[in-house]
């Protein structure tokens, strides 16, 4: 079966839309979340092409790739291993964002309404980065997070 456009997303449908369906989920690292051309498989083994259109945004968790009256194939995102860095002041926030720009690291910036509870910046674990907060002082929690957005490498060059 090729998939060549996402139908939706469980998490925007009321609860219980897809009662009574069977479920199968690709489980996907949310790297592979910017590739509009794969090949996944199903937790219950079935083999799937992704062939999106471009321009087509980036999968995301809960992304209905195939439905029917009686089952729902759906993106299932794998955790990441992320630093949750809750900065206490502007101060130390300009700081430690630009030691992680320096590094080229991607961050993600949530507020007190997110799920973190707390105006906080995450990024992708990384031991050197760690290590970094540690010297600074910078309050950090290592996590694992399903995150909204993928995390994309930087391009650069001087």
């Amino acid at each position: 079966m090729i998939i060549e456009q996402i139908l939706g997303n469980v998490h925007e449908q009321p609860a219980g839309t897809y009662a009574g369906r069977h479920t199968e989920k690709v489980l996907l690292p949310s790297s592979l979340l910017v590739k509009r051309i794969q090949r996944v498989t199903t937790d219950h083994g079935k083999e799937l092409g992704i062939r999106l259109p471009a321009g087509t945004g980036d999968l995301r968790d809960g992304d209905i790739l195939a439905l029917d009256d009686h089952n729902v194939i759906v993106i299932s995102v794998l955790p990441t291993d992320v630093l949750v860095i809750a900065p206490r002041s502007i101060h130390e926030m300009g700081v430690v964002a630009h030691s992680l720009g320096n590094r080229h690291l991607q961050a993600q910036f949530f507020d007190s309404a997110s799920e973190y509870g707390a105006e906080v910046m995450v990024c992708q674990y990384d031991h050197t980065v760690e290590d970094y907060l540690k010297s600074v002082g910078a309050p950090y929690d290592r996590q694992e997070r399903v995150m909204p957005v993928p995390f994309r490498h930087a391009e650069h060059s001087h």
